[in-house]
C-alpha cells in the first residue's frame, strides 16, 4: 500500500515553555497529518538526552525523554498553578535552549512531584510494578548520578560503580525521594504518550519511532546490564562505536558508544535486545533501527583513540538476532537504516529480514555514478524513500551549498524550478516513486533554508535544537493532501475523505 508521512522530533513542536511535548500542539500536528491525507508521522529518539544533547546519546533505552512532559497537562491535573508557569511562559520560542531548560524544568517537575505525592494514585504502583525490570535501575541511576553533580558512573565509587548490594541498599534508602522522582516522570511521560498515540490511532495517524544501534556509555542500560557490553575489569569499553574514514571525513567518525558483546548475547538468547525492541513496542507502531548495516558488521575502535583511522571491521549478529526478536514481539514493522557503506554482507541481511530500507534523494545525483537512490533505479516497492533525513540539510540549504553538478542534475530530472519550490519538487519525486513510503521533513514542507537544519554529524555544536514556531498551515496541509492524492498514497478513499473533512 502506497503512503507518506512527515519526520518531525517531538522537540521540534512549537510550545511556549521552550521545547516541543506531548500537549497541545502534539495533538494538533497529528490534526494536520490527518488533514494533509499523511498515515505516518515519524519521530527521533524519545529517551532523556545526554552528552551533547542528542537524542541518540540516552541515559536509558527504556526511559522517555522528561523534557517531553507538558506543564499545560500537569497543570490542569492541578500538580502546577499558573503562576508558577507564568515566568517561564513565552520565553523560549526560538531554538532549544537545553542548558536553561536543565536549570529551571527540572525544579518545576520536582514541584509536581511534591504534590503528586500527597495524593498518590494506585495505579502509580501497578506502573512501578509493571516496569520494575528496567525502572529501578533507572530511577537509582539518575538518582545516584544527581548526587554526584551529573558524574558519569565510571567515576562513581566503587561500590556503586560495581552494584555491591551493601551500597545499593545504602543508596536506595538515602535516595528513595529522588528515586520516587524519577519513576513519578516516567509514569507522567507514559501517561501523556499513550494519550497521545491513542489520539493518533483514532485520527488514522502510526507513529514511526527511531532506536539507535547502541547506547550511550553513560547510561542505565551498561550501568546495568555491564555483561552485555565488551567492557574491561574497570567497565571501561574495550572498543567504541564509529565511522570509518571516508570522502566526508578524513579522520571517520568517533562515536564513543561502548560495543556489544555479541557472543555473550546470543547465550543469552539477546535477552537485551528482546527487552529492548519489547519496550519500544509499547510506545510505537514501526521502528526504524538506526545503522543497521552494524548487525552484519561494524566497525570497532580501541578505546582511547583520538580518531576513528585505527578502527576494523568485525563481524555483528546477523539473522540470528532477527528471529530472536520475532519469536520475541512478532512481525513488529521495522525499517532499516541500510545508508553508509552497504557491502553484500548488508544487502544479504536485509533480504533475510525483508525489512525495508532507505532511499536518500539527496544523495541520489552523483552525475558521475548511476545512484540506486534515483527513483527510477529502486530495485522494488519495499523501500522507504526520504528527500533528506535528520543528518541532511534542508533541500533549500541542499541546493544552495550542496554539490553544484548534484543539485543540476536534479534540477534536470526531476524538472525542479522556483515556481513550484525546490523543497516541493524534491517531495514531489518522493511521491512518485515506486517505493511503498515516502517520508518528508517538516523542514521541507515549509521550504526553510540550512538554519532549519536539525543535525549535522561530526559538528558537536547546535544541534538537535531547531523548532516549528507555529504548525503548518491549512494551506500547506490542502497542498500535501493533493500532492498525495496525485501520486496514490492516500490511505483509503473513504477514510482520506474523512480525514480531509476532519
Amino acid at each position: 500500500m502506497r503512503t507518506s508521512g512527515v519526520l518531525l522530533a517531538i522537540s521540534s513542536l512549537p510550545s511556549p515553555y521552550g521545547i516541543g511535548t506531548l500537549g497541545r500542539a502534539a495533538y494538533g500536528f497529528v490534526d494536520f497529518l490527518a488533514r494533509a491525507g499523511q498515515s505516518f508521522w515519524q519521530v527521533l529518539p524519545a529517551g532523556p538526552t545526554g552528552f551533547g544533547d542528542s537524542p541518540y546519546q540516552s541515559f536509558s533505552s527504556f526511559a522517555g525523554n522528561p523534557y517531553f512532559i507538558d506543564l499545560d497537562l500537569l497543570k490542569k491535573e492541578r500538580l502546577l498553578r499558573a503562576a508558577e508557569l507564568a515566568p517561564y511562559k513565552n520565553a523560549g520560542r526560538g531554538r532549544v535552549d537545553y542548558a536553561a531548560l536543565y536549570r529551571e524544568r527540572f525544579p518545576l517537575l520536582r514541584l509536581a512531584y511534591e504534590r503528586f505525592i500527597d495524593r498518590l494514585p494506585s495505579d502509580f504502583f501497578e506502573y512501578c510494578k509493571a516496569n520494575d525490570d528496567w525502572l529501578t535501575d533507572y530511577a537509582l541511576f539518575m538518582a545516584i548520578k544527581d548526587s554526584r553533580g551529573g558524574a558519569s558512573f565510571d567515576v562513581w565509587e566503587d561500590g556503586l560503580k560495581f552494584r555491591r548490594p551493601a551500597a545499593m541498599q545504602k543508596a536506595k534508602r538515602a535516595l528513595a525521594h529522588e528515586i520516587g522522582f524519577y519513576k513519578f516522570l516516567q509514569y507522567q511521560f507514559e501517561r501523556q504518550w499513550r494519550a497521545l498515540h491513542a489520539y493518533a490511532k483514532e485520527r488514522g495517524v502510526r507513529i514511526i519511532g527511531d532506536i539507535p544501534i547502541y547506547v550511550s556509555g553513560d547510561s542505565a542500560d551498561v550501568w546495568a546490564n555491564p555483561k552485555e557490553f565488551c567492557l574491561d575489569r574497570a567497565l571501561r569499553p574495550k572498543k567504541v562505536a564509529g565511522c570509518p574514514p571516508d570522502a566526508f571525513s578524513a579522520e571517520g567518525q568517533l562515536w564513543g558508544n561502548p560495543i556489544y558483546d555479541w557472543k555473550y548475547q546470543q547465550k543469552h538468547g539477546f535477552a537485551f535486545w528482546r527487552r529492548r525492541l519489547a519496550r519500544q513496542a509499547e510506545f510505537f507502531d514501526v521502528l526504524r533501527i538506526d545503522h543497521f548495516r552494524g548487525f552484519a558488521s561494524y566497525y570497532a575502535i580501541p578505546y582511547g583513540e583520538a580518531t576513528a583511522v585505527r578502527g576494523a571491521w568485525e563481524k555483528g549478529p546477523g539473522v540470528s538476532l532477527f528471529r530472536a526478536l520475532r519469536q520475541s514481539v512478532g512481525d513488529l514493522p521495522i525499517i532499516a537504516e541500510d545508508l553508509g557503506c552497504i557491502t553484500p554482507d548488508v544487502r544479504r541481511l536485509l533480504a533475510a529480514c525483508g525489512y525495508p530500507g532507505m532511499k536518500v534523494l539527496q544523495f541520489a545525483f552523483d552525475p558521475h555514478t548511476p545512484s540506486d537512490y534515483l527513483p527510477h533505479r529502486f530495485a522494488c516497492d519495499n523501500a522507504v524513500v526520504y528527500v533528506g533525513t535528520h543528518d541532511n540539510d534542508t533541500v533549500l540549504g541542499w541546493v544552495k551549498s550542496g554539490d553544484r553538478d548534484a543539485v543540476a542534475y536534479a534540477v534536470r530530472y526531476l524538472g525542479l524550478n522556483e515556481k513550484e519550490g525546490f523543497a516541493w519538487g524534491m517531495m514531489r519525486g518522493a511521491a512518485a516513486s515506486r517505493a511503498d513510503l515516502a517520508i518528508y521533513t517538516a523542514q521541507d514542507l515549509l521550504s526553510l533554508d540550512s538554519r532549519a537544519r536539525m543535525n549535522t554529524p561530526s559538528v558537536a555544536a547546535g544541534n538537535w535544537s531547531w523548532r516549528l514556531t507555529a504548525l503548518p498551515s491549512a494551506k500547506i496541509a490542502a497542498r500535501l493532501y493533493q500532492m498525495t492524492a496525485d501520486f496514490g498514497r492516500l490511505p483509503t478513499a473513504d477514510t482520506a475523505e474523512n480525514r480531509k473533512n476532519g
